[in-house]
């Protein structure tokens, strides 16, 4: 329940305090889609890492980015408080923070702006004034929680949305022409004056952990069997990644023979958001950039292996997840503790061939 009883009125500038990976920013879309649907006029900026820019130009819901120059687990109060005196000369009328932490409320507060939202979190009893108590048996996604926020209580949520029924998925506006322009110029993936061939995009890393990471052999024969069976076509394969991925992009190369286009630690973020949009379907572990592939509209496969895909499932109507549901998952460890992995190394390329499949037919 909610200390204050409504939002504001007719709120007019509203500040969003971010969070800090690529896949719940993603999510955050869905919360502000629904809150320019209520409040058509509303001015939102976020508050979030300077890497989120490419994200948040990409939504047309967001006024502007504004650069959190604090790290994920930099507390740095007296920052905290010279940038939210900075803030306060904006006069935002309503705050919303997505991040539960006791910090992420501080900028709000010393920017006295008049309407400060979010979960209770790490006890932010005095930081915010319009709090919310989490029902994580009701609000069961991470989506669900950021749409929640929009609304003064649960009753009001409840009235809108069941489970995930009527919330809007992220969409992500992208320039083909640009994204063509910049593979061919810059990563020279093209070779056809016609953009139409297929191009199937595998993100393979998983920064949380190997419990996450489908194996590199198995990546490589799904490679193989899509550059086969569209060789005549001119078929292409992707890798994405940052360049902590770039050893396991590595490994997926050495398994096959085939051309595989390795773009891991070579693109930005922008970057990789505009190419990927060029796929014919992308393959992923549950990471940020499954939930860019979903944002960008592209068939997505997600691969879950220790996480759970019932909380941030990609949101898309060209999604599916691919989970075993075994009894020993979703463990949610970095690393498998019993030690055999079964949960990934039993998903195999036959079973995620055929879901392929489907999906590129649907």
């Amino acid at each position: 329940m909610s200390a204050i009883p409504e939002p504001p009125n007719d709120p007019r500038r509203l500040l969003i305090v971010g969070p800090s990976w690529v896949g719940d920013m993603i999510m955050a879309q869905s919360l502000f889609i629904v809150l320019k649907h209520q409040y058509p006029e509303l001015v939102i900026d976020v508050l979030a890492p300077a890497w989120s820019g490419a994200l948040l130009d990409r939504m047309p819901e967001v006024n502007q980015s504004i650069d959190m120059p604090l790290g994920h687990g930099s507390f740095g109060l007296a920052k905290r408080y010279q940038i939210g005196q900075t803030l306060a000369l904006e006069n935002y009328d309503w705050s919303i923070l997505l991040p539960n932490s006791l910090k992420s409320a501080l900028i709000p507060f010393f920017a006295k702006i008049k309407k400060r939202s979010g979960f209770i979190g790490e006890m932010r009893y005095g930081l915010l004034n319009d709090w919310h108590k989490l029902d994580k048996k009701r609000l069961t996604r991470t989506v669900q929680r950021f749409v929640a926020l929009a609304y003064s209580n649960a009753t009001m949520y409840q009235e809108q949305y069941t489970g995930m029924k009527n919330i809007p998925f992220p969409q992500l506006q992208i320039n083909k022409e640009s994204a063509w322009n910049i593979a061919q110029e810059k990563f020279s993936l093209t070779t056809q004056t016609q953009q139409n061939f297929p191009i199937l995009s595998l993100c393979p890393g998983a920064e949380y952990g190997p419990a996450k990471q489908w194996p590199a052999r198995y990546f490589a024969e799904i490679a193989a069997r899509f550059w086969k069976q569209n060789q005549a076509l001119n078929g292409q394969v992707w890798l994405f990644g940052s360049e902590k991925d770039q050893a396991f992009c590595q490994q997926i190369a050495q398994h096959t023979d085939i051309p595989i286009k390795d773009l891991s630690g070579q693109t930005s973020l922008a970057e990789a958001i505009d190419l990927m949009s060029l796929s014919s379907a992308v393959i992923s572990n549950d990471s940020g950039l499954m939930h860019v592939a979903a944002a960008v509209g592209v068939p997505i496969l997600g691969l879950y292996g220790s996480s759970d895909p019932h909380f941030t499932p990609p949101l898309s109507q060209y999604s599916e997840v691919v989970s075993l549901g075994l009894d020993c998952s979703p463990c949610f460890k970095r690393t498998c503790p019993l030690g055999h992995l079964n949960c990934l190394e039993k998903m195999t390329p036959d079973l995620i061939w055929d879901k392929l499949q489907v999906l590129l037919q649907a």
